[in-house]
């Protein structure tokens, strides 16, 4: 499996207030990137809070790797311009995902995520146990723009024959 160790599957909801890059509007995608993947969402075309309800499955090789987030603006006869990004620490997620727990209620916090400055989160994020997965819910304020949040979802998935998050 070529030090593969499990997928990642990040759900890309919606944006938020999401900054101006045309006359009025913009035509925002995501581009979703861990180490050399690079994976996008769908276009939204004339939408400052769009939803893509996009889901987008990384391989990941390593843990240590963070998940990055970029928001663009889609133009047809230029370089799309960038409407900021965020970066996700998934090391507390995968802290709770080696805990191995099993039979706990659905809807159990596991872990509290505090916003801080090394992160890119508005607001707390719980990892949460939920039909047998551990998942994480989270607002992402983004970086070097002057408005814009991102609504997002992990989950682990188990490969078979991968070592996983031992």
């Amino acid at each position: 499996m070529d030090g593969l160790l499990g997928l990642l599957k990040v759900k890309v909801r919606r944006g938020i207030n999401l900054a101006i890059r045309d006359a009025v509007t913009s035509d925002p995608y995501v581009v979703v990137s861990m180490g050399r993947q690079k994976l996008k969402t769908h276009v939204v075309p004339d939408n400052c809070n769009p939803v893509w309800n996009d889901e987008i499955t990384l391989s990941v090789k390593d843990l240590t790797l963070p998940v990055k987030l970029t928001v663009y603006d889609k133009d047809t006869f230029s370089i799309d311009d960038k409407m900021g990004e965020a970066v996700v620490d998934i090391s507390d997620y995968i802290e709770c995902l080696r805990m191995k727990l099993e039979n706990i209620p659905d809807g159990t916090v596991v872990h509290k995520v505090q916003p801080d400055r090394k992160n890119c989160l508005s607001e707390e994020s719980s990892i949460v146990w939920n039909k047998g997965k551990m998942t994480q819910d989270m607002y992402l304020r983004l970086r070097n723009v002057e408005c814009g949040e991102l609504e997002i979802g992990i989950e682990w998935v188990e490969v078979p024959g991968c070592q996983g998050v031992m």
